[in-house]
């Protein structure tokens, strides 16, 4: 009987369809979790072909080069005296699987199949796999011919079973069977399993952490006292509860696969055992921070791009995504400061400078991040000064130009073939008029930022090209309050996915521990797009008036329109008992149908979204996370009547109750 285990979990860096890689980041992580004593290593679900491959998964390619990879690592000896538990697809009997395939020196143990897939919001696992329903049940899996060449065997159990080694007994879980109302842990360790693994590839939405923690410390309260590997604690545990004891005593038994190998050893008694984790919960602002951040190395280490180019207006977006950059390259110095060699590594090649280490995250910044402020006839020079004050807070290379030549360009071309010059409202002109020019303005600044982005560091005498960054936010997203090929249009967007209150959140955590006084401008002043002319130098635009709603308000229709799945009638209903302190049925009923015109009037505008950094659950997205219409009735007639009966009817009823006070 033993006692104390080592086992070891795995976060790897996988990229789609990137075998190699991912091949040598599975050995090195197996490797690693040897050297720590580990007998049993577990990896991320999906690891080998890597979890984003979406409709590649239906290609066969993909299925034989996971099988290729699976080969290697069986043979490799970094995986021998180790259990392995390594994720991928597998086709059985003509139906595709999301499958763990756990092996022992050569020998597969068992290939167990993921039996809840999930698939809501951004994930859409039915689209591709099959989940198996046979609850404690196995079959023969017929290993195909490459396999079989290396492990001598012509099948193995494939289903719902756990591993009985001569010390103990473990259970697999893969992601979303965690979060199943009766997870499978539950019956696993009534029927005498005391090791549960669990291989996720959960995404991060800001505050998840807390659901995430919530589930794994209810899964293991059932059946631990502490995060310790002593396993007579949970055998002794378990001995005093009666309850669960006559639960177990009828549970139906799981399949066993006997496992000639222990993961615990006789001189094992003056091991320290692990402390129990101390789960840290970041506030949104520090959440921001990170995510994001660690999200923009990857995607430029990956790009074999030289940096970034972000137009800078001077505004809260703008700021926030400067911000990040600037967090990435904090992030990246620490990295490098506590001996990451493949951080390092990867920084060198990005500044294309073999024997460069980076210290100082603002020259880090200069050398990777280039913002650049785009003024127009309307721009105000209170936005030029907090762009470049910023600029030089953080460290990035900043460039100021005027785009007013290039809009009188393109507008004497529609003048000298149309004979006529549009005009802004504020010049008596109209509101087609007014909206034209505002576009141009915005639509000029992308194809600017794109050109600068290519030949920028040309022009310095530097290698290499810039990704583009957007700056557009969710609420934004959501109402379509931007122009179709402006700035939003970009290579990525970090805070696409992020709320403007939670961006504000996230620039307060600037201010307080990045030490960048400039955003205490950029946070006091309205948010504002600077396309209309300016009332003698001042802004006479803002974001606000012109959505015809809040912030605070566009982040509660998100929520009720993809969370709660509100149509016009459903948010209405639920506005009408959130908002009653506030609103009247009347006002709240004006405000459900200006959003809804607006959302569905500019929703076309969605199919062209920037890819973004998914951080809230209301991304608005339609290409990965929201996938609805593109072409709506904008009028909702059915829609918008009910809602106007319902209004009727509520006034009715306060004039007789009124009535009846009289």
């Amino acid at each position: 009987m033993g006692r104390k285990v080592t086992v070891a979990t795995c976060a790897l860096n996988q990229w789609a369809l990137d075998f190699e890689g991912n091949l040598q980041r599975i050995l090195k992580s197996i490797e690693i979790a040897k050297q720590k004593g580990a007998k049993y290593r577990l990896g991320p679900e999906l690891e080998i072909c890597g979890y984003g491959c979406w409709d590649h998964y239906y290609e066969s390619d993909t299925l034989l080069h996971s099988l290729q990879v699976l080969a290697a690592l069986l043979d490799s000896p970094v995986t021998q005296d180790i259990i392995c538990d390594v994720g991928m697809p597998v086709m059985h009997r003509n139906v595709r699987y999301n499958c763990r395939v756990i092996f022992l020196n050569r020998k597969i143990l068992l290939i167990r199949p993921k039996m809840a897939l999930a698939n809501e919001g951004n994930y859409h696992e039915l689209r591709w796999f099959t989940p198996w329903s046979r609850s404690r049940q196995t079959e023969d899996y017929f290993l195909p011919r490459m396999i079989q060449d290396v492990t001598k065997q012509e099948t193995v159990p494939f289903g719902d079973a756990v591993l009985a080694t001569r010390d103990t007994c473990i259970g697999s879980e893969i992601c979303e069977e965690l979060w199943m109302p009766h997870s499978p842990h539950i019956e696993m360790g009534l029927d005498g399993v005391e090791i549960f693994t669990n291989a996720s590839s959960s995404h991060h939405v800001l505050r998840k952490a807390h659901t995430r923690v919530d589930l794994v410390t209810m899964a293991t309260t059932k059946e631990v006292l502490t995060a310790t590997l002593d396993l007579e604690d949970v055998r002794s545990y378990r001995a005093e509860i009666s309850s669960r004891n006559l639960a177990a005593s009828r549970v139906s038994p799981y399949p066993r696969v006997k496992v000639d190998f222990a993961l615990s050893c006789h001189e094992d008694m003056l091991e320290p055992l692990s402390e129990p984790v101390e789960w840290k919960y970041h506030s949104a602002g520090e959440e921001i921070s990170l995510g994001p951040a660690c999200w923009l190395w990857d995607f430029l280490r990956r790009s074999q791009q030289a940096g970034f180019f972000l137009p800078l207006s001077g505004g809260v977006d703008s700021a926030a995504t400067a911000c990040l950059v600037f967090s990435m390259c904090r992030q990246v110095c620490e990295a490098v400061k506590n001996g990451n060699q493949e951080v390092l590594a990867d920084v060198q090649t990005v500044v294309n400078e073999a024997g460069y280490a980076p210290q100082d995250p603002r020259e880090l910044c200069g050398r990777i991040l280039t913002t650049c402020y785009m003024a127009s006839e309307n721009s105000s020079q209170e936005t030029s000064d907090r762009a470049r004050e910023l600029a030089q807070q953080i460290g990035s290379h900043h460039v100021s130009l005027g785009i007013d030549p290039a809009v009188t360009a393109v507008m004497g071309i529609f003048s000298l073939v149309t004979g006529k010059r549009p005009v802004f409202t504020a010049h008596g002109g109209s509101s087609r008029e007014n909206l034209a020019l505002q576009n141009v303005q915005a639509r000029l600044r992308m194809v600017i930022a794109y050109l600068f982005a290519q030949l920028s560091l040309w022009s310095r005498g530097a290698r290499g090209g810039l990704l583009v960054l957007g700056s557009t936010n969710v609420d934004e997203s959501l109402l379509g309050y931007l122009t179709k090929y402006d700035c939003s249009s970009a290579d990525i967007n970090p805070i696409g996915g992020i709320s403007k209150t939670d961006l504000r959140a996230f620039i307060q955590f600037c201010i307080e521990h990045f030490q960048l006084p400039a955003l205490q401008r950029i946070m006091a002043a309205p948010a504002t797009a600077e396309l209309e002319p300016l009332a003698d130098g001042q802004v006479s635009q803002t974001d606000e008036e012109d959505m015809g709603m809040t912030y605070a308000e566009l982040s509660v229709y998100g929520r009720l329109r993809k969370i709660a799945k509100a149509g016009p009638y459903s948010m209405f209903c639920k506005l009408l008992h959130m908002w009653k302190a506030i609103c009247t049925p009347r006002q709240v009923a004006d405000k459900v149908k200006w959003f809804f015109s607006k959302y569905s009037m500019n929703r076309h505008k969605m199919t062209t979204l920037t890819p973004a950094y998914h951080a809230e659950n209301y991304s608005p997205d339609d290409n990965r996370f929201d996938l609805r219409p593109f072409l709506y009735q904008v009028g909702w007639p059915w829609q918008f009547r009910c809602i106007e009966n319902q209004v009727l009817h509520l006034e009715r009823r306060e004039r007789q109750d009124l009535d009846g006070v009289d």
